[in-house]
């Protein structure tokens, strides 16, 4: 795994990696994490959180959190969601990730292609929640927190069935969707929610 510091130059100290987790559900707000990790303690087994088991992301979680020098986690609403888009949600999101953290990054490593605007030089890596360690550590904590809100959310409406699906578009879910309606924590500009075939379902459960 390559390190952070093939990405920076020698007075770049301070790097902090983000990455996000649940653009593509139906349901459900938008998780972005940022992460500054501490060279000093190195983690054993940071890689992409989908290539590893919900036991060992939980594990990871906790090490991130110990031992990492600084992290945010923060969300973009649902309703936020369907005002600006879920790539611009997704960006918001990283926005207040990095804005929330302790300490002020002298890099920002993010995720993919897309980068939000901030007042801190950024670099968008495609693939680098697997090439570099700080981005790993942000996928793994954005997708156990939002994997932890849905469950709570299961709490809720347990007859959708958010502890196993997550908010994405399963048969299951579609299929609860149609008994039972939208309810306000559903993404209402995503297909099918926003297609013929619910248009006749109330907006919101309760």
């Amino acid at each position: 795994m390559k390190s952070d510091k093939v990405q920076c130059s020698k007075t770049m100290s301070i790097i902090c990696g983000v990455d996000e987790a649940g653009r593509g559900p139906l349901a459900g707000r938008v998780c972005a994490v940022a992460v500054i990790l501490n060279p000093d303690k190195p983690i054993i087994g940071l890689k992409d959180s989908k290539k590893l088991t919900s036991k060992k992301r939980d594990e990871l979680y906790d090490v991130i959190i110990c031992d990492s020098l600084a992290y945010s986690i923060s969300f973009a609403s649902v309703e936020e969601i369907d005002a600006i888009n879920i790539l611009q949600a997704t960006l918001l999101a990283m926005k207040r990730a990095v804005e929330g953290l302790a300490i002020r990054p002298e890099l920002v490593l993010v995720d993919g292609n897309q980068a939000p605007r901030i007042d801190i030089k950024v670099q968008t890596i495609i693939k680098g929640d697997v090439l570099v360690e700080s981005i790993s550590a942000a996928s793994i904590l954005a997708k156990v927190s939002r994997d932890r809100e849905m469950c709570e959310l299961d709490k809720i409406y347990p007859e959708y069935g958010f502890a196993k699906h997550k908010g994405y578009g399963t048969e299951a879910h579609l299929m609860a969707i149609q008994k039972h309606g939208i309810l306000n924590i559903h993404r209402k500009t995503f297909a099918p929610i926003k297609g013929r075939f619910f248009h006749e379902l109330p907006t919101t459960k309760f």
